[in-house]
């Protein structure tokens, strides 16, 4: 499994650079300085946690179990769900699609799931005797 989590790191990490580039470059004209702020949240965010997801890969194969494998998971659902959000949110209040803004609702969920992923990545080394 620490080979996936590896593998998602890295192809997430070059996702959270490309969309950070667009962002600098060609969001600035198009987006509100208040959603252009979310979007960046939103990738900061994400490649913070790509370095924990390696973090995760590098320390699964020292401390196997399942307290990492789900350290790993929660990071994954927390960057879907807490950047994800964020990226929709953009979309929505450019598109003018009010009607969605209850998407922000799911933001949350993504931070207690990065969270989550923090506690298990320490409860996962600290039972290793």
């Amino acid at each position: 499994m620490h080979k996936i989590f590896l593998i998602t790191a890295a192809l997430l990490g070059a996702f959270s650079v490309a969309t950070g580039a667009f962002a600098a470059h060609s969001l600035k004209q198009v987006l509100a300085a208040d959603a252009l702020q979310v979007f960046e949240t939103a990738v900061r965010y994400q490649f913070y946690h790509v370095f924990a997801l390696i973090a995760t890969g590098i320390l699964y194969q020292h401390f196997p179990g399942k307290m990492l494998l789900w350290a790993g998971r929660m990071f994954l659902t927390g960057i879907l769900l807490f950047s994800g959000s964020l990226y929709m949110l953009c979309y929505i209040k450019h598109a003018g699609l009010t009607q969605f803004l209850w998407a922000g609702a799911v933001t949350p969920l993504g931070g207690v799931c990065f969270m989550a992923g923090w506690i298990l990545l320490a409860a996962g080394i600290a039972k290793k005797n």
